[in-house]
């Protein structure tokens, strides 16, 4: 089996990342995305695993990207999603995605909270 064209770190400790990441799982039928935990002490992490635990991100065709496009590269991942990660590849609707996704940060903390 070849390994995945798609890696994606992310806070496997955050209960609203956890949620995302299975909802991904679950439309991944193919298995293109591979997961990784990076709250794990085990986990191979190709930047600092302060930063990878801030952000989601991913790497696309050797690519490393965070953020918003991040998202965007594990949404064309999955065919189901893979309409929205493509619009995203226009700068101003990543530029948007991203700025909600800066807000979205922001909150995460006290939604974390609210989860546990």
């Amino acid at each position: 089996m070849s390994p995945a064209p798609l890696t994606v770190w992310y806070d496997g400790a955050c209960p609203l990342c956890t949620r995302e990441i299975a909802l991904m799982r679950r439309l991944d039928r193919a298995r293109r995305i591979e997961f990784v935990d990076v709250s794990q002490t085990q986990a191979t992490c190709p930047r600092d695993r302060t930063l990878l635990l801030a952000r989601l991100h991913a790497r696309e065709d050797g690519v490393l990207l965070d953020g918003a496009a991040a998202f965007a590269a594990m949404w064309r991942a999955i065919p189901l999603l893979r309409p929205l990660g493509v619009l995203a590849r226009i700068p101003l609707v990543l530029s948007a995605l991203e700025w909600a996704y800066v807000r979205f940060l922001r909150v995460r903390p006290a939604l974390q909270r609210i989860m546990r």
